[in-house]
C-alpha cells in the first residue's frame, strides 16, 4: 500500500468545498471517485486545507493510501483523464508511509484578489471580488502590519467557530497591486481558524474604503469578539497558493 502525495489545482466555483458532504459535489469526492474507478477500491484522500465552498486552489496538497500497480506517472495521468476538468493533479509522489499532508503542514500561504475597478471584468468574475469604488493601499497596508506575530484572533474567526484555541501566527498580510485594477492580499501563516483569511481581507477593504481608520483592525483584534470586524469576504476571490512543511 502506497501513500501517495499530491499536488492539486481546482476551481472552486462550482464546489461544496474540499470535505465530502452527503448529496453535495466536493473536491474530496471527486478525487475519491477517480480513485476508486481506477484501483477498484475505496480510496480516502485528505487535503493540507479544507477549502470552504467557491474557494480555488493552485497547490492544495493531500495524500491518499492506494494500492496499484501502475508507475506514479501513469496513475497521475489516469486520474486527470477520470477527473472533471475544474481539478487537477499537477504532481504525484509516493511518500513516507507516515506523511500526514494535514498534520504535516507548516504554514499555507493563500492569495485573496480584488477587481478594483469601477466597471466589471468578465475574466476576473470566477476568481476576485468586485470593489468599483477606489481603495486605500496605503491606509489598508498600516493596517495590515498592525495584525502581523501570533495573537488571538477570536475576532476574525467564523461565528460559532468552535476549537480548543484560537490563538495563531500571522507571518505575512501583504497588499499589492493598484487601484483601478487588481489588488492581491497576501496571507501566510501556521494555520488558519475557519473563514481567517475572509475576514482579515473584509475588515481592511473597511479600512480601504475610508469607513473605518487605519488603527481600527488592531482594536478589533484586541477586542476578540467577531462582531466587531469587517464583513466576511466572499469566497470566490481566495486561493489557497503553497502548502509548506
Amino acid at each position: 500500500m502506497t501513500n501517495w502525495r499530491l499536488l492539486l489545482e481546482y476551481d472552486g466555483t462550482d464546489f461544496a468545498g474540499w470535505q465530502l458532504q452527503p448529496g453535495a459535489r466536493t473536491v474530496q469526492g471527486v478525487l475519491e471517485a477517480a480513485f476508486a474507478r481506477i484501483t477498484g477500491r475505496r480510496v480516502v484522500v485528505y487535503g493540507a486545507g479544507r477549502t470552504d465552498a467557491g474557494v480555488h486552489a493552485a497547490g492544495q496538497v493531500a495524500n491518499a493510501r492506494a494500492e496499484t500497480r501502475l508507475e506514479p506517472r501513469v496513475l497521475q495521468r489516469a486520474l486527470n483523464a477520470s477527473l472533471p476538468r475544474d481539478v487537477a493533479v499537477r504532481s504525484l509522489d509516493p511518500e513516507a508511509d507516515a506523511f500526514d499532508a494535514r498534520r504535516d503542514a507548516r504554514s499555507k500561504l493563500y492569495l485573496y484578489r480584488v477587481w478594483n475597478a469601477a466597471t466589471r471584468s468578465p475574466l476576473h468574475e470566477r476568481w476576485s471580488h468586485p470593489v468599483p469604488v477606489p481603495l486605500e493601499l496605503g491606509a489598508m497596508r498600516a493596517a495590515a502590519a498592525s495584525l502581523l506575530g501570533r495573537h488571538d484572533f477570536a475576532s476574525f474567526r467564523a461565528a460559532g467557530a468552535d476549537g480548543r484555541t484560537s490563538v495563531r501566527t500571522l507571518t505575512r498580510l501583504g497588499v499589492a497591486g493598484e487601484p483601478g485594477g487588481e489588488l492581491r492580499f497576501e496571507v501566510e501563516g501556521e494555520a488558519f481558524l475557519r473563514h481567517m483569511v475572509r475576514n482579515l481581507v473584509g475588515t481592511l477593504l473597511e479600512v480601504g474604503r475610508g469607513r473605518r481608520p487605519a488603527g481600527w483592525p488592531a482594536e478589533v483584534l484586541a477586542a476578540r469578539d467577531r462582531r466587531l470586524a469587517g464583513p466576511t469576504a466572499p469566497a470566490r476571490g481566495l486561493t489557497l497558493i503553497r502548502v509548506d512543511y
